[in-house]
């Protein structure tokens, strides 16, 4: 089972929301999507932006925890401009 820490980003709202998961990654973003309560409920136009895989949950969740302490978007910027500048928008899809 792969596990995956990922970026998502709203155009609506200018944001990036930073989370790890174990699930299939396009029926997490489809959860984030709906219509919810929380940070990223109602919005519905977030898209994935960056993903990484790792073999435990435990490494996927200190790579979240890792990237939510940069608390730059800038640095969340770069990350992914560095992965698209390598040829993959979503590296792990």
């Amino acid at each position: 089972m792969s596990h995956y820490t990922y970026i998502l980003h709203s155009t609506t709202i200018n944001k990036y929301y930073v989370g790890f998961t174990s699930d299939d990654l396009q029926e997490r973003l489809r959860k984030h999507n709906t219509n919810h309560k929380g940070f990223n409920g109602g919005v519905g136009d977030w898209e994935i932006v960056y993903t990484e895989t790792f073999d435990s949950a435990t490494e996927a969740r200190q790579r979240e925890l890792q990237i939510k302490k940069w608390k730059s978007n800038i640095m969340i910027q770069k990350l992914i401009m560095k992965h698209r500048a390598a040829g993959s928008e979503h590296p792990d899809l």
